[in-house]
């Protein structure tokens, strides 16, 4: 990715990139591999480049999908305006040395406001979970923070667990299963932040 894109086009309107679209069509074989011939349920952000990402995957699970829904409150965390890309590398810094968690980004968000997102999310998540109808398996096409704050909120981590854990790399197919107590486990481990 050019970083001078981010001078011209906003954050949700940048295209995936071909490695990108590797990286997806790897993964919605790795997903097809998981979940065999069961149906599928997708809930994806609005982004133009995880629509694409979607687009990718689907070659592998089309036959599974039974719906499709784009959640606005699963995008990204919001940088704000167009700005500088030698701008944005000072914020970063600056999050990164007061709290990924905490830190707001100037006319953006902080994780923080992403984890309240994601909670309200949850609810529609559950409802949908309690429908007759609902399929075997989620599918949930995010970014990196934000899959961080929604497995942060779904497991209870406290901030510095949260903030201890490196965001998955593109396109890696993160799975939580059910187990026969009802509860969750996280079968994909996360990358430490200490971790090489």
């Amino acid at each position: 990715m050019n970083k001078g894109h981010y001078l011209t086009i906003p954050d949700y309107a940048l295209n995936l990139t071909l490695n990108g679209m590797e990286q997806a069509r790897k993964a919605g074989n790795e997903i097809r591999e998981i979940i065999g011939s069961e149906e599928l349920y997708v809930y994806l952000s609005p982004y133009i480049r995880t629509r694409q990402t979607f687009q990718c995957i689907k070659e592998s699970v089309e036959n599974n999908v039974v719906k499709t829904v784009e959640d606005p409150r699963i995008r990204e965390l919001d940088w704000g305006h167009l700005r500088h890309p030698d701008e944005n590398e000072d914020i970063i810094r600056a999050r990164d040395n007061f709290s990924t968690f905490y830190y707001r980004i100037p006319d953006g968000e902080s994780g923080a406001d992403v984890y309240d997102r994601v909670s309200t999310f949850l609810d529609t998540l559950f409802r949908d979970f309690n429908k007759k109808e609902y399929p075997q398996n989620a599918l949930i096409i995010t970014h990196g923070l934000t899959l961080r704050l929604f497995l942060m909120r779904w497991f209870h981590w406290t901030v510095e667990e949260f903030q201890n854990l490196r965001n998955p790399r593109n396109c890696q197919v993160v799975v939580m299963q059910k187990k026969a107590d009802d509860r969750y486990e996280l079968l994909t481990k996360l990358t430490k932040r200490d971790d090489k």
